[in-house]
């Protein structure tokens, strides 16, 4: 979209009405989404309501729809739940519930239509929809509204937020709300034996290495209480506690219900383990929401704007939904049809297929958690050695990722050995060779067990050649930040020089700082995105009540500007100033002036974020007293630098699912390269494309050579020369009440939900 095509939006919502609601059970992020809609609305000219208690405020209407202001959504990013309402309604369903809300609907002027809910949420708004022309004849019938009125309002646009702990929903990759369901179970999880939903039950399955899963997508077979039983005895070496998680509806291959209560009295009588139940319940919808989901609610919010004031009568309901990192617009019938076959198929017991049409997202992590849960180390050993080491600063998901790649390497018989201190220790011989329980434990660990270090091979390429030679190393797993790629770069270019380094290079892309070519996302990056969000909601929280406050709040990052950015979006930050976007001391003043009349009425707090090399001399403290001055009289001003508390603390599920996922492709990619490449009793390949970044690039988890990625690399300011996060910018601003040119967004495109297009595995 070109800023000429946002004039052109903005004429085309001056003057129109539009309302947002939200309907079915509560779920993390939906207060994100109206604020987004909400301020999105209001950004193109449009007169936004809001709608309170779901579709029964909408049939009731009166004060249940209520005409917003900008501030009408001020400080509800952080709240979970939803501050409109979500009530139940029996009257919706029928003729004359949707005849009261249409005519609620005319007397607003309001053809607009955005709703926030599940699939049965979504299918009565397109029920409403193709209605809606017969309820307004209905209505000038009984002399309710006159004829013209009727022709004023001839046809309602409906689009569609897809809002579900359960992320169940065919089309998207994640829905609003999953992500912070999976934050409250991964809190927990240590102390657990039980819980709900199924996408929430696969994946806390695979991020916290549960010894048993039960989903009603794929029952076990005959006889699974005797090989699970086996299974806990054999686990219980190294180990003193075993997860077993059941789904919501599990079942056996009969039909049956696997309750938790049955698994625990079997286990009790076989084994005679002290075993507990907890059912997570509604805690799953309780809670903060996490930073991707307020980030995934906001970019839906925004799209679903621009897909409503560009509609026409003839455009057909569509739900916003999530492709890799991109706002995609999906037909909204085409993705409840698509979501209806997955029952459909468990009800005629086609299990296989109940779990391909579940999407390629949950096909992969099941097929990866049975792989990691059913392996044991191989009793025949390969031809073929690895060696796994941690670069770079601490991040989270670096354990998830070793743990799954050595234990996927032992089964696949191949020797492990283990670097302390990275390219380093690798020159200092500081390797020891890995076992089977050598990682027990690791999956929700924080920073790193193996140690890591930022020096690169260039000073020690001797020492590191004769460490390979010695330990007969055939293959390098390099888990690290932009030193890991860098490094594998300049072990790759020595090549020419040494033969000892033509072996399998991998590099799995891990640094709170998002900063490495070929990735859309480096492991630890989401962790630290959730634990600067958490710090500066509390930081906000801190001022209640007091007199009017300004925080200016650093970030880490380097001169990355994706932490800053991120956290700014969740946040709700007021600026944001990162290196790739250049400012300069009017644009200080501005931000100043801006926030100060927004002070001046109802604003209590103001949040300003600063990455930590985002200008050489406008520096966090020059920026805190800038502020302070300028705003004497109207705010007073604090400074906070958050520092490490973004490297620690446990990894996110993001982080341990994905660590887990890109840790098990790099062995079944450096396996690949041992059979192509041994020849004469040893592994050689010179060829670029077997040194390369393991990274998620919009849907596709792909190898792209290091060498190909050099071009495409700032190396001075470490980062890619083009990062795709920098599209957000104009949102945050826009969020901000900045009069921003959105000449840099992309709107979604139309994609038709078909069983090829929900067989891609997005990564999540």
């Amino acid at each position: 979209m070109s800023s000429m095509d946002l004039e052109r939006l903005k004429m085309t919502g001056a003057g129109r009405a539009m309302a947002v609601l939200t309907s079915g059970g509560d779920a993390q992020g939906m207060n994100a989404a109206v604020r987004a809609v909400t301020r999105m609305g209001i950004y193109v000219g449009a007169q936004v309501y809001l709608i309170y208690e779901g579709y029964q405020g909408l049939v009731d209407g009166g004060d249940n729809i209520k005409l917003a202001h900008w501030h009408s959504v001020t400080n509800i990013i952080q709240q979970g739940g939803t501050v409109i309402g979500s009530a139940r309604c029996k009257t919706f369903p029928t003729r004359e519930g949707r005849l009261a809300a249409a005519f609620n609907l005319v007397k607003k002027g309001i053809t607009n239509l955005c709703v926030c809910g599940g699939d049965g949420s979504l299918t009565g708004a397109n029920v409403f929809r193709s209605e809606w022309s017969s309820l307004l004849e209905e209505l000038v019938e009984k002399g309710r509204i006159t004829d013209t009125l009727a022709k004023q309002h001839d046809h309602l646009n409906i689009v569609g937020l897809v809002g579900s702990i359960d992320n169940d929903f065919c089309g998207t990759d994640m829905t609003i709300g999953a992500d912070s369901a999976l934050h409250r179970i991964m809190e927990i999880i240590d102390a657990i034996m039980t819980t709900a939903q199924r996408y929430l039950a696969l994946v806390s399955a695979l991020a916290s290495g549960a010894d048993w899963l039960l989903i009603p997508e794929s029952p076990p077979q005959e006889g699974w209480e005797d090989r699970m039983c086996s299974r806990l005895e054999s686990r219980t070496k190294g180990s003193r506690l075993n997860i077993i998680i059941v789904a919501e509806g599990a079942i056996d291959r009969s039909g049956k219900p696997i309750s938790s209560t049955y698994v625990k009295d079997l286990v009790v009588k076989r084994l005679g383990y002290d075993t507990r139940v907890t059912i997570l319940g509604h805690v799953q919808r309780g809670g903060t929401p996490s930073a991707f989901d307020r980030i995934l609610s906001s970019k839906l919010g925004v799209e679903a704007v621009i897909a409503l004031m560009e509609a026409s009568p003839g455009t057909p309901a569509c739900v916003i939904g999530l492709s890799g990192n991109h706002p995609v617009r999906l037909p909204l019938m085409e993705c409840v049809e698509m979501t209806k076959l997955v029952q459909k198929a468990m009800n005629e017991k086609r299990f296989d297929e109940a779990v391909k049409l579940r999407g390629g997202s949950f096909e992969n992590n099941w097929n990866i958690y049975k792989l990691l849960a059913f392996q044991k180390p191989s009793q025949s050993e390969s031809n073929f050695s690895l060696a796994v080491l941690n670069v770079g600063a601490p991040a989270a998901g670096m354990n998830s990722a070793a743990r799954s790649a050595v234990r996927l390497a032992l089964a696949q018989g191949h020797k492990v050995y283990a670097v302390n201190d990275g390219y380093q220790g690798l020159a200092n011989g500081a390797v020891f060779e890995m076992e089977w329980h050598s990682v027990a434990g690791w999956t929700g660990q924080g920073g790193s067990l193996l140690g890591t270090k930022r020096t690169l091979p260039n000073k020690h390429m001797e020492k590191i050649v004769e460490t390979i030679s010695k330990f007969n190393i055939s293959a390098l797993l390099v888990i690290g930040g932009f030193e890991a790629y860098e490094g594998v770069l300049q072990l790759f270019e020595a090549r020419s020089r040494y033969d000892e380094l033509c072996i399998p290079m991998c590099v799995i892309p891990a640094t709170i700082s998002n900063n490495v070519p070929g990735t859309d996302f480096s492991l630890g990056a989401d962790t630290a995105v959730n634990a600067a969000m958490e710090g500066c909601d509390k930081i906000k929280q801190s001022a209640s009540g007091t007199k009017r406050r300004v925080f200016v709040v650093e970030t880490m990052g380097g001169f990355c500007g994706y932490l800053a950015t991120s956290t700014g979006i969740a946040v709700g930050a007021d600026a944001a100033y990162i290196f790739e976007d250049p400012f300069n001391i009017h644009d200080l003043k501005t931000n100043v002036e801006h926030l100060s009349e927004k002070m001046k009425k109802d604003i209590q707090r103001g949040l300003i974020l600063r990455n930590e090399k985002c200008h050489e001399n406008y520096t966090t403290d020059f920026i805190h007293k800038l502020y302070s001055s300028e705003g004497k009289g109207i705010f007073d001003c604090r400074v906070n630098v958050l520092g490490h508390l973004q490297q620690g603390g446990a990894p996110s599920p993001f982080d341990r699912n994905f660590g887990t996922k890109l840790g098990v492709r790099a062995i079944q990619w450096i396996s690949e390269r041992f059979q192509e490449n041994f020849r004469q009793g040893r592994v050689f390949t010179n060829s670029p494309d077997t040194a390369c970044v393991l990274g998620l690039n919009r849907k596709v988890i792909k190898f792209t050579p290091v060498a190909e990625l050099k071009a495409v690399t700032d190396f001075e300011h470490r980062m890619p020369k083009v990062q795709w996060w920098y599209n957000l910018r104009p949102m945050l601003k826009m969020l901000a009440k900045y009069q921003t040119s959105f000449c840099e967004y992309v709107p979604g495109e139309i994609e038709h939900v078909t069983r090829r297009s929900i067989s891609i595995d997005s990564g999540f």
